[in-house]
């Protein structure tokens, strides 16, 4: 296996934190994957260690406000900015492994932005993974924080906040849990900005999911305590 890391420019100039792993033989594909909410493009090994022996490439870059990318941790100005770094970084892996066929996955917030970006443009693409599918997170706030949130956005889209995610419920595996406790570069930050641009978002998505015009495979645990499994089957029948 061959690892490499670097840069590339998202939306608005904004430089980028990736990193890749590659097969030592040609790639017989690539796969693309956009990382969760307070995580980065480091913690998912465990898929790069089963896509790569079998001859895949993995591609996967730190979102903005995560990792090892710069932004105020858990901010945005608009969900275009999420959108269009992942265009961007397409470009970049396409770049690198012309002629190759390209998959991208996103789990959790990266199956949003993976979800909002594919129907929107699919082209490129021969398929998709949406793995938590975050179409309806359980424990959703009440409407009267949902309005404190939006006035907030439009006069201190700053302002931030604890996630509230629940480290114990990202694992059944004790030794994940831990994992994800003990890393430097998770955040439990979200923006009050982030907030309303995910809310909107995620009716988007809703709403456009019949859209789909590539394949997809949605993969979601039925015991998950951060985004509930109806939401995500509700949105894989509307799609498929």
């Amino acid at each position: 296996m061959k690892h490499s890391e670097g840069k590339f420019t998202g939306a608005g100039g904004l430089e980028l934190y990736y990193q890749c792993w590659q097969p030592d033989g040609q790639p017989r594909a690539v796969v693309v994957i956009v990382h969760g909410i307070g995580e980065h493009s480091g913690r998912y090994m465990n898929v790069v260690n089963q896509l790569v022996p079998h001859g895949y490439a993995v591609y996967s870059f730190d979102n903005r406000g995560h990792g090892r990318s710069p932004g105020q941790r858990g901010y945005l100005n608009a969900w275009a900015e999420f959108r269009e770094d992942v265009r961007a970084f397409l470009k970049k892996v396409r770049e690198q492994e012309p002629g190759r066929s390209v998959f991208l996955m996103g789990h959790s917030l990266g199956s949003l932005i993976v979800g909002d970006y594919v129907l929107r443009d699919p082209s490129g693409l021969k398929g998709t993974i949406l793995s938590g599918l975050a179409t309806e997170p359980a424990g959703a706030a009440p409407a009267y924080l949902v309005a404190i949130a939006r006035l907030l956005s439009r006069l201190w889209p700053t302002f931030s906040m604890a996630s509230g995610l629940e480290a114990a419920a990202i694992s059944r595996d004790p030794a994940a849990v831990q994992a994800y406790q003990a890393d430097p570069l998770v955040h439990d930050r979200v923006t009050a900005r982030y907030g309303t641009e995910a809310l909107a978002t995620v009716e988007w998505v809703k709403t456009h999911a019949s859209e789909m015009k590539i394949p997809v495979l949605l993969l979601h645990g039925g015991a998950d305590r951060i985004v509930r499994p109806p939401g995500a089957s509700a949105s894989l029948r509307s799609c498929c």
